[in-house]
């Protein structure tokens, strides 16, 4: 088939678990299909597309991803009925790239990877009107907002941050509903995802379909990397840091299990590895033996040096690919329930739950003094991760495409 891949951002380097996604499905796809891709470029400093991208398509064409300060996302929100997250990347240069493509050639699937990119669903329609639309829901949107909002209100300092959740929950619903309607086909990543999509309003049941995440678990078999080349930590956090679920796993982390862990192991590390740190985390930077690593080339070399991989998480939807790569890396991990929410893990064998600070906490430092556990919840969670491996994974997507060319 002929299939337009509209991303927003450049599917490598794989640096957060979106562009992750994007780059295996692109890996799929490409050895079956001829593939063109659309994408934001969010680089500031783009220097022609990354190779393993190119190697996998027919054509590339990147646009410069826009930038909206603070005073414009108020005024919108103010003067439309949209949600922030439909208008962060509304752009017309994209649309006019889009529609280009579109005129140039015939594509049979049009496959768009997020919501940010669900406006574009009118310009294929006009331009393209016998392509297929397939929708990859990588969260369910308006589960997350409202998870979101509903964790803010705990605190006064957040209550800004609550209202702002409750407000955009309100409308992602309905847009979100919009998206899945107008689509031929949806994508979600996990069983929960699905049927908090068919929770919105007008959706055909048999229109969505469950694709999980996955990655490339051969790349992740790290027993061969030698001691000096590992970074090593008792703790180890791993994530784009200025993700709202990720700031609010690390925050409760650092305020209410660490201390707990500190008592019992007072010489205990921790490494927060991910790009761009927001402001909320200044305070971890003066915790001793802290490290807030910042955008780091490489996660594998923490993976391989951690002693527990921790997953705090109290705010999501989707499955994290974190989780996959930990597992996959032979990594000991504890998790909350939200953390691990997605994917079928059991306690005491692929990794353990801890739903409160005490029980993490417990759960973290008996690892910490168990070399034998860890061995033996790292061995398991690399045997799970191989039903996540993208070669398993991604040929889901043909059955989704083949029942399209049927329909």
């Amino acid at each position: 088939m002929d299939i337009l891949l509209l991303t927003p951002q450049l599917p490598y380097p794989t640096h957060q678990g979106t562009t992750l996604r994007n780059f295996n499905i692109l890996s799929g796809l490409a050895g079956d299909h001829q593939i063109d891709l659309l994408s934001f470029d969010e680089r500031e400093d783009p220097a022609g597309i990354p190779e393993p991208i190119s190697a996998l398509c027919r054509t590339v064409e990147s646009i410069a991803a826009p930038r909206r300060g603070t005073t414009k996302r108020v005024w919108q929100m103010a003067t439309t009925r949209q949600p922030d997250m439909a208008l962060r990347l509304h752009n017309e240069q994209y649309a006019a790239a889009l529609e280009a493509c579109l005129r140039r050639q015939r594509y049979d699937i049009v496959q768009i990877e997020g919501i940010e990119l669900a406006w574009t669903m009118p310009v294929i329609r006009q331009a393209a009107p016998d392509a297929a639309i397939v929708y990859d829901a990588h969260n369910a949107e308006t589960l997350l907002q409202s998870r979101s909002g509903a964790v803010d209100r705990d605190s006064i300092r957040r209550w800004p941050a609550a209202v702002y959740s409750g407000l955009q929950s309100a409308r992602l619903k309905e847009y979100e509903a919009w998206a899945c309607r107008e689509a031929d086909s949806i994508v979600a990543v996990s069983e929960k995802d699905r049927l908090a999509l068919l929770d919105l309003s007008g959706i055909d049941p048999q229109k969505i379909r469950v694709i999980p995440n996955s990655i490339d678990t051969a790349s992740y078999d790290l027993t061969a990397v030698s001691v000096d080349d590992r970074l090593c930590f008792d703790i180890v956090f791993s994530g784009k840091m200025d993700y709202r679920p990720n700031v609010d796993a690390v925050l409760w982390f650092a305020g209410a299990v660490w201390p707990l862990i500190k008592q019992e192991l007072p010489g205990a590390t921790w490494a927060i590895v991910g790009q761009k740190p927001h402001p909320r985390l200044e305070p971890l930077y003066a915790l001793p033996d802290v490290t807030v690593t910042g955008w780091v080339p490489d996660v594998k070399p923490y993976l391989a040096g951690a002693g527990v991989f921790i997953m705090p998480f109290r705010v999501g939807s989707g499955t994290r690919l974190k989780l996959i790569e930990a597992l996959a890396a032979g990594c000991a991990v504890v998790s909350t329930g939200v953390g691990a929410e997605g994917f079928p893990v059991v306690d005491r064998q692929e990794l353990l739950f801890g739903d409160t600070a005490e029980t993490f906490a417990a759960k973290s430092v008996m690892l910490l003094k168990d070399a034998q556990e860890r061995a033996y919840l790292g061995e398991r969670g690399k045997q799970f991760a191989q039903n996540y491996d993208w070669s398993v994974i991604m040929p889901r997507f043909q059955s989704v495409y083949d029942d399209l060319e049927d329909s």
